[in-house]
C-alpha cells in the first residue's frame, strides 16, 4: 500500500521561510518523481515544483521560481520543499505527489498517481 504523507506547514509572517518534507512508503523512492502542488480556497489545485528520480531535474511554476526550492534524498526517502520569502498569496494546502514516472517534472495533475492529504500553509500580511 502506497502513502504519501506531508509534514511542515504552519502559520507564519509575510517574508518568513517554511519547509515542508514528503515521505512515500510502498514505492522505490529512487525511481519516483515527486512534485508539490498547492490549493487555495475556491480555487483550483496548481502545480508548484516538481522534481525527477535522481533529484538534479527541477521545474518551478512560475509564481515560486526563486524563492521556493525542492530537493529530494534518496538515501533518507525524502523530498523537501523550502520556501523562502513567503507572501500572503501563497497560502494555501500543499500537497505533495508521486508518479512512478521517473523522469516526469510537469505539472498535469492527472500524471500523478499518489497523492497525500495535504498541508496548510497559512502566510499573514
Amino acid at each position: 500500500q502506497v502513502q504519501v504523507v506531508e509534514s511542515g506547514g504552519g502559520l507564519l509572517q509575510a517574508g518568513g521561510s517554511l519547509r515542508l518534507s514528503c515521505s512515500v512508503s510502498g514505492l522505490p523512492f529512487n525511481l519516483i518523481a515527486i512534485a508539490w502542488f498547492r490549493q487555495a480556497p475556491g480555487k483550483e489545485r496548481e502545480y508548484v515544483s516538481a522534481i525527477n528520480q535522481s533529484g538534479y531535474g527541477r521545474n518551478y511554476a512560475g509564481s515560486v521560481k526563486g524563492r521556493f526550492t525542492i530537493s529530494k534524498d534518496n538515501a533518507k526517502e525524502t523530498a523537501t520543499l523550502q520556501m523562502n520569502n513567503l507572501k500572503p498569496e501563497d497560502t494555501a494546502v500543499y500537497y505533495c505527489a508521486a508518479t512512478r514516472t521517473g523522469s516526469y517534472i510537469g505539472g498535469r495533475l492527472g500524471d500523478y498517481d499518489y497523492w497525500g492529504q495535504g498541508t496548510q500553509v497559512t502566510v499573514s500580511s
